[in-house]
C-alpha cells in the first residue's frame, strides 16, 4: 500500500468502526460503500498491527488480600508472562497478584 496519510487512515478508522457498529457483513458493506473488500481486510489488519499493544486497562478495588507471585528466576527479576497474539507483559515482582490476574483477564478478552 506504501506511504498513507493521516487523513487515509482516519478515513479507514471511521468506515472500521461503522461497519462493526452496523452489525453488516464485510461483503454487504463494502458493496454499499463502493469499498474494495480485501482493501477492508488489509486496513483492519495494519490498523489493529499499529495499536494492538496498547489495551485499556481498568483496576477496581478488591476485597481479598493479594497472593505473592512465585518466581524462580529470584526477587529482583521481571517476570515475562506471553499472551495470544505473540504480545508478551513483564511484570516485577512487587506487582500485586489480584491485580496481575484482573489485567489478564482484560487482555485475554481482547480480539
Amino acid at each position: 500500500m506504501g506511504q498513507t496519510s493521516e487523513e487515509e487512515r482516519t478515513r479507514w478508522r471511521g468506515w472500521l468502526a461503522e461497519q462493526k457498529e452496523s452489525g453488516q457483513s464485510v461483503a454487504v458493506f463494502c458493496r454499499e460503500h463502493g469499498l474494495r473488500e480485501w482493501q477492508f481486510y488489509e486496513w483492519r489488519k495494519r490498523l489493529r498491527a499499529q495499536t494492538e499493544p496498547f489495551v485499556a486497562v481498568e483496576v477496581v478495588a478488591s476485597e481479598p488480600a493479594p497472593l505473592p507471585i512465585p518466581s524462580v528466576a529470584g526477587p529482583s527479576a521481571p517476570i515475562e508472562i506471553r499472551l495470544h497474539g505473540g504480545r508478551s507483559l513483564l511484570v516485577g515482582p512487587d506487582f500485586e497478584a489480584n491485580h496481575l490476574r484482573r489485567l489478564l483477564t482484560v487482555l485475554e478478552q481482547e480480539p
